[in-house]
């Protein structure tokens, strides 16, 4: 049997699971749609589709069809975002209560943590700039950086070699199909996360992740329960194994 070994790194997707930002995707889209004299969407409806994207956003709000309209409001919406991250303080947005706990506890504990994001880093930089938080990050992946985004396992495998660590000793958490894929092709421990921005009709236990964690507090118990270090073996977790 394998022996155990220690957690190098953590590295984490960004909206929907290190950051709550659907209010900001919120704020903004509805007040397009209020300058377009459109009807503004439910908040809930925004939030269940943030990980889909700003087309997708764009296209219920607006009710268009991939198109050249569609791409110059997305265009305008990514605008609007960016003045929005620049200039506003809402207060709802940050990273999930029970996620400062686990960054305080990789800190003392000296493991390293970091983004990886499928978010341009013009907007990422911008959120960072607000949640001072975010700033400890020791390595950040954008799509700027990487040739092929997530579900592609590059940006994973180049924040690991910035960081100095071998892929099978870091664990990757994120709130999407594609952040498992991206984890499970880099090599890496893979946390499903069960609290971001899922679709309708999503269930995440389909996803064939390692570990699957229902709300924020429960990834640092998680950790806990490891004993910081991962075992020799991992299987993923099935749907019909997480039924049991």
């Amino acid at each position: 049997m394998d022996e155990p070994r220690p957690i190098e790194a953590v590295l984490f997707d960004l909206d929907g699971t290190l950051v709550d930002t659907a209010d900001d995707f919120v704020l903004v889209l509805n007040q397009q749609l209020r300058d377009y004299n459109r009807p503004e969407l439910d908040p809930d409806v925004i939030r269940r589709h943030v990980s889909a994207g700003s087309r997708t956003l764009i296209g219920l709000g607006f009710e268009l069809e991939p198109g050249i309209e569609l791409e110059n409001l997305r265009n305008e919406f990514l605008d609007r975002y960016d003045q929005h991250l620049t200039g506003n303080t809402n207060d709802n947005v940050d990273i999930y209560p029970g996620l400062g706990p686990l960054l305080e506890q990789l800190e003392a504990r000296g493991i390293q943590w970091g983004i990886v994001t499928n978010k341009p880093e013009r907007h990422t930089l911008g959120l960072m700039h607000r949640l001072q938080r975010l700033q400890a990050s020791q390595v950040l992946i954008c799509p700027d950086h990487v040739q092929q985004s997530k579900p592609d396992p590059e940006g994973l495998l180049i924040a690991a070699e910035r960081l100095g660590c071998k892929p099978e000793n870091c664990v990757y958490i994120g709130d999407h199909l594609r952040d498992v894929e991206a984890g499970l092709n880099a090599g890496m421990l893979t946390i499903a996360v069960h609290y971001g921005y899922l679709a309708p009709g999503i269930n995440p236990y389909d996803w064939p992740a390692h570990q699957h964690i229902e709300n924020d507090s429960g990834l640092l118990p998680w950790f806990e329960q490891q004993g910081w270090v991962l075992s020799g073996k991992e299987t993923t977790v099935t749907l019909s194994e997480s039924q049991n």
